[in-house]
């Protein structure tokens, strides 16, 4: 049995097991003769069809397009098969649409991109003949990558009589589910199936407002194969040809384009009722945490005058000292009646007012310790890049209860040191959240203890801990169930978070 840690050709380290499916594993590793992340794909024995991925693997190798998925190595005459493929880090169509469609002219950005990087495969005869949201993504470096061509119908099997005409469907179902953030197709996509009338899926412009007439088209003559305005797109490349001058704008996500825009989010802080929330520092610029808040008008007035008026106070302060001083040493006493112990007050109350700093962790990951299956770790920076416009989920669940497979998952920072934690701002982008903040030192369950909770947040929320806790690694960990992530599956989100104590 092959298990983390295993190296294949002697370079090869497998480092965590992504998923497994009918006998063919896919797992992270690491590539430690060029010191890079690679996706691997192992075979259990009996795996009837590892000769057919591994020559399909090869054969997608030859592909000379870089918005199409590289394999690096591929081997089936040693006593383990493997294929090695680029590990693509960023964000699938599926996740994309999370919160909703993109704007059109993002939808056809992007599937314009897709279009051309199939096309290229299909010109060498290589076909994906599975296409899914999950196949498209938007690399942490800004590119399209379209993955699985090729390997993904050797490992499930899939032919087709005319695979072309299947890359072209799989394509236009893609625009369909970039524009309605729906699926017209009766797989598994992660998305919310399309409405149905007379056992046809609408057009995208009946389920959405402002779609262009033209997009709505492209979608149809490739999804359905429909006559539209110049007949079915029966191939990537007439797909390609039908977007060439759409702009190929960053397909990031956003709320969706129709409606109003969104209410202020709630705060839901732990804190005294009646008490002000604190504020939420702004996004910072690299290396720093914090954000300068610039004066209104008026408040510049005000502090001008409390500037005179403190001055003032300062100079009589500094005369009434400097008569007191003398009058000390004259009479070599202590003639203001400050005792030793007033002093020792005194200093401990000073001490007690402990201004707190950011804290900088040195890294972040997804925490799943009762099944060990990653929780996109891959993503988990995003929750502390001082940017809450990008964030950090967990997988997918088919149920609330973590589809009914653990009693919780979160995400572990690693300050790098032990620190003194006070309290943490913690931004949800959505809710409602059952949560508790974890703490100790060792990344390890059985070593973690609770330091806060808090049920029905939403939003950004700020919990203070009822001690100060000194420990090197902090999980925001999720409790009882996920809210749903508007794609029929339950989902936990963090877009930032931040601590704050002392180091």
């Amino acid at each position: 049995m092959i298990e983390p840690g295993a190296r294949l050709a002697g370079r090869y380290r497998l480092d965590e097991l992504v998923s497994e499916t009918s006998g063919a594993t896919l797992w992270k590793a690491t590539d430690e003769t060029l010191a890079r992340l690679v996706a691997v794909w192992t075979f259990a024995e009996g795996f009837p069809r590892t000769g057919e991925v591994v020559r399909a693997a090869r054969a997608a190798s030859r592909v000379a397009d870089a918005r199409v998925t590289q394999v690096f190595d591929a081997d089936d005459s040693g006593p383990t098969a493997y294929v090695v493929e680029e590990w693509v880090v960023g964000q699938s169509l599926t996740e994309l649409l999370a919160q909703g469609p993109l704007e059109p002219e993002r939808a056809a950005g992007l599937i314009a991109e897709a279009a051309e990087a199939v096309a290229a495969a299909n010109a060498t005869g290589i076909y994906h003949l599975s296409l899914s949201p999950s196949n498209l993504m938007w690399s942490a470096g800004g590119a399209v990558k379209v993955t699985g061509i090729g390997v993904d119908a050797a490992l499930r099997g899939i032919t087709a009589q005319q695979p072309g005409l299947a890359d072209a469907q799989g394509l236009g179902r893609l625009m369909y589910a970039a524009l309605t953030a729906r699926w017209p197709g009766g797989e598994q996509s992660g998305l919310r199936p399309a409405p149905v009338i007379s056992g046809r899926p609408c057009e995208p412009s009946q389920i959405r407002a402002g779609i262009p007439g033209r997009l709505n088209d492209v979608s149809c003559r490739a999804a359905f194969q429909t006559h539209g305005r110049g007949g079915p797109l029966s191939s990537a490349q007439a797909i390609a040809d039908a977007l060439a001058d759409v702009p190929r704008l960053v397909p990031m996500p956003t709320t969706p384009a129709a409606g109003p825009a969104p209410a202020p989010r709630e705060q839901a802080a732990a804190r005294e009722v009646g008490e002000p929330a604190p504020p939420r520092p702004a996004a910072r610029p690299a290396g720093s945490r914090r954000a300068a808040l610039r004066p209104s008008p008026s408040s510049s007035r005000i502090t001008k005058a409390l500037v005179g008026v403190v001055a003032l106070l300062v100079f009589v302060a500094v005369v009434l000292g400097a008569w007191t001083l003398g009058s000390v040493m004259s009479s070599g006493g202590n003639e203001a009646g400050t005792t030793p112990q007033d002093e020792e007050e005194q200093q401990a109350s000073t001490d007690g007012d402990v201004e707190l700093t950011v804290l900088e962790p040195a890294g972040a990951a997804g925490f799943n310790p009762e099944t060990g299956d990653d929780e996109h770790s891959d993503k988990a920076p995003n929750a502390i890049d001082g940017d809450p416009s990008t964030r950090w989920n967990t997988t997918g669940y088919m149920r609330a209860d973590f589809g009914g497979l653990k009693s919780g998952v979160g995400l572990i920072l690693d300050m790098g040191d032990p620190v003194e934690v006070h309290e943490a701002t913690i931004d949800f982008g959505g809710g409602p959240y059952d949560f508790e903040i974890l703490m100790g030192d060792q990344p390890e369950q059985s070593a973690l203890t609770p330091a806060a909770e808090q049920s029905g947040a939403s939003g950004e929320v700020t919990v203070k801990l009822a001690e100060p806790t000194t420990a090197r690694y902090v999980v925001v960990w999720f409790t009882n169930e996920l809210p749903p992530d508007g794609g029929g599956a339950y989902r936990g989100t963090i877009n930032e978070v931040e601590l704050r104590g002392n180091t």
